[in-house]
């Protein structure tokens, strides 16, 4: 069941979180977090609305960056990575609707790039462009150095985060921030906030405010009992597997590349996300019955020829003794086989008052983030300190610098 309390914001005087307190059994802060999202999503879209608001304001800049042919850089580390890509998908769809730029290689389309590789960079956007920081806290240490490398090329640097007190925040022009702070190492919240940050930017660009009560239902939907049941049986046909594919196509490789960083540092699990062609593609050779398999599909468009790929993907794995499972939109549900998907699947309901990408990446966000928690209980582990609980882990993380 949906919580409808709000979640904390950041320290003030600002500080990076703490190792969450240890939980030996669930509910985890992980649990709660993704129990907090529906009433979290209406919050959020209800307050980013505001026309005079920092969303409207960052709006207006990618429009600016759109219009004058000018580059939108968008970037993050980690999860933040994934949700800055999720943002680009969300922002292109928005200037497709508004009639601006948005495909792909044309001067003003949004470009997603990963925060270390943005900060060598020489030139980071530039007089005219737009680089926004994807950083849930705002510490991040390579965001924010893409952060300066954008502001030293003489770009509009922004920042999609929970407090406007951060590191990150003084880097920034424009600073969207979403208020709620993860409680879990293992973030969902922090997924799903930029996600939700970018479909209020788009819906400025795009004239038609998001609705708040759609993505709401939306999320709630993924903890209905029916949906935690089938979430409980996937995870428990995935808990002795040696490695866990997910494979997906368009916008649902960026849910893919979240799952798979769930389930490693959530679960320990080894997984790898593959695009859904490239399984195909010599993949094949390095899975065997003992491989846990999953496939992402709600993005609808082009959906006959994404579910016909899939479901022939979904047939090569299943002759070589894989038990696949699958997260689906419901127009998907009857165009692939239950035959294919004996680990069972989840469907995901339609959403026709929010955009298509807007609802792909929100209606798949509790079904992929259930999933991970649900397979850490049932491997017996606590997914909120991602491992640095273990003293060896916390030497690796801390030797890296």
């Amino acid at each position: 069941m949906a919580e409808e309390r709000a979640l904390p914001g950041a320290p003030d005087p600002w500080a990076g979180s703490e190792k969450p307190s240890r939980r030996d059994g669930p509910p985890f802060h992980m649990t709660e977090m993704i129990k907090a999202e529906p009433g979290l999503a209406a919050r959020l879209l209800a307050r980013l609305a505001d026309p005079a608001g920092p969303a409207a304001r960052l709006a207006a800049a990618v429009r600016a960056a759109a219009e004058a042919g000018r580059p939108t850089l968008v970037t993050g580390c980690g999860t933040s990575e994934h949700g800055a890509l999720a943002a680009m998908e969300i922002l292109r769809e928005a200037l497709r609707t508004a009639g601006l730029p948005w495909r792909l290689g044309h001067p003003g389309c949004p470009v997603a790039v990963q925060a270390f590789e943005g900060s060598l960079e020489d030139w980071l956007g530039g007089e005219g462009g737009l680089v926004i920081g994807v950083s849930h806290e705002g510490g991040t240490w390579a965001t924010n150095r893409a952060l300066e490398q954008g502001r030293r090329s003489g770009a509009t640097t922004a920042l999609i985060t929970v407090s406007d007190r951060s590191p990150g925040a003084a880097l920034a022009d424009i600073v969207v921030t979403t208020d709620e702070q993860d409680q879990s190492w293992c973030h969902t919240v922090g997924y799903l906030s930029p996600i939700l940050a970018a479909t209020a930017v788009g819906g400025h660009i795009a004239g038609a405010p998001a609705s708040g009560a759609a993505a709401r239902e939306m999320l709630a939907a993924g903890l209905t009992p029916s949906a935690v049941k089938g979430t409980e049986r996937l995870a428990d046909a995935f808990s002795g597997a040696s490695q866990l594919i997910v494979v997906a196509s368009g916008v649902d490789r960026t849910a893919a590349r979240e799952l798979v960083l769930k389930v490693e540092e959530g679960t320990h699990l080894p997984a790898v996300m593959r695009d859904l062609e490239t399984m195909l593609h010599g993949h094949l050779a390095g899975v065997d019955a003992t491989t846990g398999f999953v496939l992402i599909l709600t993005d609808t468009a082009q959906a006959e020829a994404r579910a016909a790929r899939a479901a022939g993907v979904l047939r090569a794995v299943t002759a070589l003794g894989i038990q696949a499972g699958a997260i689906l939109a419901s127009a998907h549900d009857t165009a692939i086989s239950s035959r294919l998907t004996p680990a069972g699947r989840l469907v995901v309901p339609a959403a026709p008052d929010l955009p298509p990408t807007a609802a792909s990446l929100i209606g798949s966000a509790v079904p992929l983030q259930l999933l991970a928690e649900r397979l850490a209980r049932a491997r017996g582990v606590d997914p909120d300190p991602i491992r640095r609980d273990d003293p060896a882990y916390l030497a690796a993380a801390e030797a890296a610098g």
